[in-house]
């Protein structure tokens, strides 16, 4: 066994870049789905598609519209569904499911549910397989960004069928038999309120059937090939004289079965299914390849790979190419089929700290898109969204798509209308939206006193005030950026300000404050909830990315502030849920990790250990970003330490690994870490490439001695967007012990806006 693994590892480790090499089989889809609602692991489920794709796959454990799709200590599958879900708390939409039956007819999810082992389950990101026991059928699928082709292996038998449900909440079926073909729309989704919402699909078998029969609700309804209802479902069956294989494709469509028929002649055609599995894992593994890594263990490459992975699907693509290959949508903002780009799926609160800005660093291309998107956002529904779940969703806080969009075009990002984008992210600056997480829910109070109020009956007020004073920073650097007159532009450079009103000096934390501007009383800043967003005073402290220098400057100069971080690991894990009246699972991830008051598995804090750097003790930084890599990271189904989020966990990991991390967005820079591998190349879009080099990195070498930017000695901590996009080579040369000299002098400190 050891031979095998030591052999394992040195061909793991003889791969050079130039010769070929398949990240994608490095990924486990099965990353962070040990997971229930009391503590999560990620929440994730194996996700089975291309990047961005309208479609997402997956095996389905849970019950048909719980958001818990599939857990990994579940024992049975019910079906493979269609998902477009984000996660489970948002739980999802357009979503339908098919599951292959022998013998009796069985439609009912709890009757047809297959045992199954992960020893018998083989999940990569462009292929899902896995036996199904009580059946004794194989079952594989392989997507498309809009379609999907599956293939069960069916034992010799006179009674195999497929099982295809629609789910509930209103749907429809109707099966051709002389086609081989059901036609289906589901109505179902769990956020939101839309007009003329349907997932139009098709599914297209490579046999006739033997067997056809319609569902709905609870009973089979003889024949009648077409239903519509509550919950409809159709079955059609097959006699196979040998154990043989039967072929399924399906795509779908939210603009009509035209479309998605159209989508399912364009994205397979005359593909046979390993032709369409073969062209997934190709493009998956182009998609990786933007980085390369080399040098480190296996399951530091696994996870690295897992984690790019995850970045890769939200939000997706809500738009299709019709007949006349003009790109349209069906607008989840006022109901309508318009042109132009959509995409749905994300929320900024997690996204904007870090997704978003590895996007305008690896795959600037796809976000232009998702940018167009946004335009016609505004366009049909007024405001920007700060959750699509696919629409405006009710549900967390904060202006960030205000990040979003500046941190896009101040990255160089082009070709879209950006003057609309100007003028959306001061219309959501300075009105309430239709829901209270659209627009700013306080603004008023926020505009004329500076904060928004604890004492107004409006939730989370202290973390809503220090949102909106950074995306507030970020509508003021892109109104620069743009050339917009001072006049425009300098009301936002004041409110970014704002966070200075709801930090209380006595306890050097930040603390809600009523409206008549005194800080509200008593004051626990373990208390989770309240005046904060899920996290407390210790978590939502540091949410001050526009001016880090200015938060040191309250705590009382950088030594100070260097010991308040400090004071966060060292701390006990206490806690108080008593606004949620029970231990949330946030909080639990937080109490278990024994990292004190860090709490990782939630996006408030991820920041917080590069604030060293603006302490002068970038040693620290390098330390804790180490310690967090490889003990809360690992490709295993319990390999997240809480909500994967959208890729915002992953993207966190992805940037560490290579060293860097967006502190700032909607400004230039990155601020430094260490790298985790020996080497990592970015291949940007424009045709260059970034170098990093660590020779001597290992386990016990995780500090920086010493850097070389372009062959220079570089003693900044931190690195300009703009310089990596021109090409760079970062050299790190690493030690077992601290450097406390370098970055120790406030010249080489990041940026922080009083400091301009």
């Amino acid at each position: 066994m050891k031979f095998l693994f030591s052999s394992f590892f040195i061909l793991l480790n003889i791969f050079t870049f130039g010769q070929e090499i398949s990240p994608a089989d490095y990924v486990n889809p099965l990353m962070g789905t040990q997971s229930k609602p009391s503590l999560s692991n990620g929440n994730t489920y194996p996700a089975i598609g291309l990047p961005w794709g309208m479609n997402l796959w997956t095996p389905q454990t849970g019950k048909m519209g719980d958001g818990w799709a599939y857990t990994y200590d579940a024992d049975k599958i019910k079906g493979f569904k269609q998902t477009h879900q984000p996660s489970p708390w948002m739980n999802d939409y357009g979503a339908f499911a098919i599951m292959p039956g022998v013998g009796k007819l069985k439609f009912k999810e709890e009757e047809r549910a297959s045992w199954f082992s992960h020893k018998a389950e083989n999940a990569k990101p462009y292929s899902y397989s896995v036996y199904l026991a009580d059946i004794n059928v194989t079952t594989e699928l392989t997507p498309t960004e809009r379609a999907a082709f599956f293939k069960f292996d069916f034992p010799k038998t006179d009674s195999a069928y497929v099982v295809i449900d629609a789910l509930n909440k209103g749907s429809y079926i109707k099966i051709l038999p002389k086609e081989r073909k059901i036609l289906g729309y589901t109505t179902k989704y769990s956020r939101g309120k839309y007009n003329n919402f349907k997932n139009y699909f098709i599914i297209q078998f490579d046999k006739d059937f033997d067997l056809t029969t319609t569902w709905k609700d609870s009973v089979f309804v003889k024949n009648q090939l077409e239903i519509t209802s509550e919950h409809a479902g159709a079955i059609v069956g097959f006699k196979l004289k040998n154990k043989e294989s039967v072929y399924a494709r399906t795509a779908s469509s939210f603009i009509s079965f035209e479309q998605a028929e159209l989508n399912l002649k364009r994205e397979i055609g005359s593909r046979n299914f390993e032709q369409v599995k073969t062209d997934a894992k190709n493009i998956w593994n182009k998609t990786l390849s933007r980085i390369e890594v080399k040098g480190g263990n296996d399951q530091q490459i696994r996870t690295f790979y897992s984690s790019l992975y995850r970045t890769l699907f939200f939000p997706q693509k809500l738009y299709e190419i019709d007949a006349q290959n003009k790109v349209k949508h069906w607008s989840p903002y006022n109901g309508k089929i318009l042109d132009g780009k959509m995409f749905a799926g994300t929320g900024f609160w997690d996204t904007f700290r870090a997704l978003y800005p590895f996007l305008n660093l690896v795959y600037p291309s796809i976000n232009v898109e998702m940018q167009e998107g946004l335009v016609n956002t505004f366009k049909e529904g007024g405001f920007l969204p700060e959750w699509s779940s696919p629409g405006y969703s009710d549900i967390m806080i904060g202006n960030n798509s205000a990040s979003v969009v500046a941190d896009a075009y101040i990255k160089g990002l082009r070709g879209y209308d950006v003057e609309t984008l100007w003028q959306a992210v001061k219309h959501g600056a300075n009105n309430e939206g239709p829901i209270d997480a659209v627009g700013r829910r306080g603004v008023e109070y926020y505009n004329t006193l500076g904060y928004v109020p604890y004492d107004v009956k409006i939730n989370e007020n202290a973390a809503r005030t220090l949102e909106y004073a950074y995306d507030d920073f970020a509508i003021y650097q892109l109104g620069k950026a743009l050339g917009k007159p001072s006049s425009e532009i300098d009301i936002y450079k004041k409110r970014a300000y704002n966070y200075k009103n709801v930090f209380d000096p006595e306890s050097g934390l930040m603390r809600g404050k009523n409206k008549d501007g005194k800080f509200q009383s008593p004051f626990n800043p373990f208390k989770w909830g309240d005046a904060f967003t899920e996290g407390n005073s210790w978590h939502y402290t540091w949410s001050v990315f526009q001016d880090i220098d200015g938060l040191s400057k309250l705590m009382g100069g950088k030594k100070k502030f260097e010991a308040k971080l400090d004071e966060v690991f060292s701390l006990p894990p206490v806690f108080d849920d008593s606004y949620y009246g029970s231990v949330i699972h946030e909080i639990r991830e937080m109490q278990i990790m024994n990292m004190g008051q860090y709490a990782h598995g939630n996006q408030p804090i991820q920041h917080m250990i590069y604030l060293y750097n603006y302490a002068g003790a970038p040693y620290k930084t390098q330390y804790w970003t180490r310690q967090v890599m490889d003990k809360l990271y690992y490709a295993t189904p319990d390999g997240y330490c809480g909500d994967e989020d959208n890729g915002q966990t992953s993207a966190w990991y992805v940037f560490s690994a290579l060293g860097f991390y967006p502190v700032t967005p909607a400004t230039d820079q990155y601020v430094l870490g260490a790298p985790l591998f020996k080497e990592a190349v970015i291949h940007l879009e424009n045709g260059k490439k970034v170098e990093i080099n660590a020779p001597e990195n290992s386990t016990e070498n995780l500090y920086v001695k010493s850097l070389n930017v372009n062959l220079r000695s570089y003693s900044k901590n931190w690195l300009s967007h703009k310089e990596l996009m021109n090409g760079a080579v970062l050299e790190f040369q690493m030690d077992s012990k601290p450097n406390k000299e370098r970055g120790s002098d406030e010249k080489d400190f990041p940026f922080s806006m009083s400091k301009e």
